[in-house]
């Protein structure tokens, strides 16, 4: 006798709206447990970041998004033209969040694809990202993608 199986639900990588931006900004506070996104505030000046995003062409703010419309993971990928690599432009990601009881299942790696393929739609010839220096599963999670440690970052707090 075969073992049943689960069938996987869809998911869609779509452009985040206005509507998103309770669960973007829940996704982002999830650190260990899932976040509601009824309780998110928000605030002005989240609205005058998701607003800027949204305008920019190079910006996006990009959801991933069950069957049934919740939203499950989020990321920003902003194309950067530089002389660089030929004067070729640059993806670089930011705020690669999966909820917290969705982690494991390969929605990372599908969200990761999506951006992957979106970047290089568009001729990036690299993409680049930062995490944390205490998120050592995300940092394997890359790894496992292909990406590389090149580069030690420096922040300025301003």
């Amino acid at each position: 006798m075969s073992a049943v199986t689960e069938p996987v639900p869809a998911h869609t990588l779509r452009p985040a709206t206005r509507a998103d931006l309770p669960a973007v900004l829940a996704l982002l506070a999830d650190e260990e447990q899932v976040v509601d996104p009824a309780t998110v505030v928000v605030t002005e000046a989240y609205e005058r970041a998701f607003l800027a995003i949204d305008t920019d062409p190079r910006n996006e703010m990009l959801v991933l998004v069950d069957d049934g419309g919740t939203v499950v993971g989020c990321l920003q990928a902003t194309y950067i033209p530089g002389l660089g690599k030929g004067g070729a432009e640059r993806a670089l990601v930011e705020a690669v969040r999966i909820r917290a009881d969705r982690r494991g299942g390969g929605l990372g790696r599908t969200l990761m694809a999506h951006a992957i393929t979106r970047a290089r739609a568009r001729g990036c010839v690299l993409v680049q990202l930062t995490s944390n220096k205490q998120r050592e599963d995300a940092h394997r999670f890359y790894a496992a993608l292909g990406f590389a440690r090149s580069h030690e970052g420096f922040k300025l707090a301003l």
